[in-house]
């Protein structure tokens, strides 16, 4: 059956993800950074870089897909992921998303929202959301955090490695600090967003994140140390840098997550930050999901017949879930919108638990 199937995605070489919804057509830019005023945590002695997928409102949908991943971005996936007997890298590669490479942008300026994968995934596993909300106004800047990820493309024929998964094998990785890290990484971008014909396009009074695993808690880190991100989604990331008791100045967050992070859980994190948080917040669970659902996966997964590991809604399913609610936050939170969807538990959507420790 196994071969069957290989044999059928592989011929097939189509992934495809779920168009977005908004209204406007979506362009991408990718941008590689280079802040040399900070030393790489992984690599000393060389200079921090960055590589970022601009997401934003294009003025027509015509023009060249962009590209998911490179063959060897994909290759590395795979391996680390050991999921070769299902999908081929050049399957995976070829993943096709609704972006159109350097699409030349619509006229106006827009909220911007910046994204953070979870540690070893890449910048690219978040386009089914990033894709949503430049569909729906948005500019987004995700965020690819050098050496954290099983492999990103780089200037130069380079693909970066995870070396960070080198201080992982030695023992126990420094997360707060890795979190912590991610909020420089996030500072520095929106300080190059500034400059230049991004200055043109982004309100930079309106500037919100969100972040899955410990993309989550990089959030909360980016919030603490630069005010001038002014709401934030964590998706099933636990928080390793403690929030102030004294919170985020008022600032709005949303918790997202499975079950696993309900209140009184083992992640204990959650039950300290809500505590903390001294704004607009909310704590929403979805059942039938697992730590990846709130990612590309659960589409790649299921195209691919890779064995999810827990028992998950259908992707389509997750997938309209994650866009409808951090979607909504940002609508609200970023542009003033209030979004009924964020007031409580809806029949349309009976897997989103409220929760009220």
């Amino acid at each position: 059956m196994t071969s069957i199937l290989v044999t059928a995605v592989t011929a097939a070489a189509l992934i495809v993800l779920p168009a977005p919804t908004g209204d406007l057509p979506v362009g991408r830019e990718v941008l590689h950074l280079t802040d040399r005023g900070r030393e790489d945590p992984w690599v000393p002695g060389t200079a921090r870089e960055l590589m970022v997928s601009m997401y934003y409102p294009a003025k027509t949908s015509a023009g060249r897909p962009a590209r998911y991943l490179t063959p060897v971005e994909a290759q590395l996936f795979i391996d680390d992921r050991g999921v070769g007997e299902y999908v081929d890298a050049a399957t995976l590669s070829g993943t096709r998303s609704s972006a159109r490479e350097s699409a030349p942008p619509r006229a106006g300026r827009y909220p911007l929202v910046v994204l953070s994968p979870g540690f070893t995934l890449h910048r690219h596993t978040q386009t089914h959301l990033a894709e949503e909300l430049a569909s729906n106004g948005f500019v987004v800047a995700s965020i690819d955090h050098a050496y954290e990820s099983s492999g990103t493309a780089f200037p130069g024929g380079r693909t970066l490695e995870c070396t960070a998964c080198e201080v992982l094998e030695e023992g126990e990785i420094p997360f707060p600090a890795v979190s912590r890290n991610r909020g420089r990484d996030v500072s520095f971008v929106l300080d190059e967003l500034a400059k230049g014909r991004w200055a043109r396009l982004i309100d930079r009074t309106r500037i919100g994140m969100a972040g899955h695993s410990i993309g989550g808690s990089g959030t909360a880190s980016a919030m603490m140390a630069d005010p001038r991100v002014r709401a934030g989604v964590n998706m099933d990331g636990t928080f390793f840098e403690p929030l102030p008791e004294t919170g985020l100045n008022g600032r709005p967050f949303l918790m997202l997550g499975t079950t696993e992070h309900a209140p009184g859980g083992r992640d204990t994190s959650w039950d300290t930050t809500w505590a903390r948080l001294d704004g607009w917040k909310r704590w929403l669970s979805v059942t039938g999901t697992g730590h990846l659902s709130f990612c590309d996966t659960p589409v790649i997964a299921e195209q691919a017949g890779i064995p999810s590991g827990v028992t998950p809604l259908p992707a389509d399913r997750t997938v309209h879930l994650v866009r409808e609610y951090v979607t909504a936050f940002f609508d609200q939170h970023l542009r003033g919108h209030h979004q009924a969807v964020l007031d409580g538990p809806t029949p349309a959507n009976p897997e989103v638990l409220f929760q009220q420790p």
